[in-house]
C-alpha cells in the first residue's frame, strides 16, 4: 500500500525526472518523481480535464483534489492569474513536487497543502473544485470527493470530474445526481467522461 500514489509517505525510491508540456497555451516545465500518480507525463484524463475547464460565472477560488506533482492546479492558476488556486494531495512527496514546480514555473496564486482529501481544507465557498480522483484508491473514495465537493462550493459553484467509463463514470454520474442540482456530462473522448455538476 505505501508505495501507491495516494500513501501519505511514499516509500518507493525518489528518481525525480524533468518534464516539459504545453497545456492551456501556455508552456511548463515540471520535475516528476518515483511514487506519484502518472510520474512520466500529464495523463490523459488530466489533460482533457484541463482543456475542457470553463470558470463559473460565480467569482472565488479554484480547489485542485489530488493535485499530484500539479499539473492540473498549476496550469489552472496560470491561465486564470487573478483567482486562488489551492491545491491538495494525501502524499507527502506529490506537495513537495507541487510546490517547487509553482516556484519554477514563477506561479504565485496557490496554497499548495497535504490532506488526507478535505481533512485539512478550511474554504467551504470555492466557485471551482477539480479532480482526476484516485480510482485505485477504491470506489468509497471517490464517491467521497463527489459528495463532499458540495459542501465546500458556493451556490453557483461547480465540481469538475474526469472519469474512464469502465473505471465507474455511470455510477459517479448516479452519485452525483443525487446531490447536486444540475449535472452535464461535458465531453466524453476515448472512454473518459467530463462531468460538470453545479451546486444550486
Amino acid at each position: 500500500m505505501s508505495d501507491h500514489y495516494y500513501s501519505n509517505k511514499p516509500t518507493v525510491d525518489s528518481k525525480p525526472m524533468r518534464l516539459s508540456f504545453e497545456l492551456r497555451g501556455h508552456q511548463f516545465q515540471f520535475t516528476s518523481d518515483s511514487g506519484v500518480f502518472s510520474k512520466k507525463e500529464v495523463d490523459f484524463g488530466s489533460r482533457l480535464l484541463i482543456e475542457s475547464f470553463q470558470l463559473p460565472s460565480v467569482d472565488g477560488s479554484i480547489l485542485d483534489v489530488g493535485c499530484g506533482y500539479g499539473p492540473i492546479g498549476l496550469s489552472l492558476a496560470k491561465e486564470f492569474n487573478d483567482r486562488k488556486v489551492e491545491m491538495i494531495d494525501v502524499n507527502e512527496r506529490a506537495i513537495s513536487l507541487s510546490k517547487q514546480n509553482a516556484d519554477v514555473n514563477g506561479i504565485k496564486n496557490v496554497a499548495i497543502y497535504q490532506s488526507n482529501l478535505f481533512e485539512n481544507v478550511v474554504t467551504e465557498d470555492f466557485a471551482a473544485i477539480l479532480t482526476n480522483p484516485p480510482i485505485r484508491a477504491g470506489k468509497h473514495v471517490v464517491h467521497d470527493i463527489l459528495s463532499n465537493s458540495h459542501k465546500h462550493l458556493k451556490v453557483g459553484g461547480e465540481l469538475w470530474v474526469v472519469i474512464q467509463k469502465k473505471q465507474g463514470a455511470p455510477s459517479a454520474l448516479e452519485k452525483l445526481e443525487s446531490i447536486y442540482s444540475s449535472v452535464e456530462v461535458v465531453l466524453k473522448k476515448k472512454g473518459y467522461y467530463i462531468i460538470k455538476s453545479k451546486k444550486g
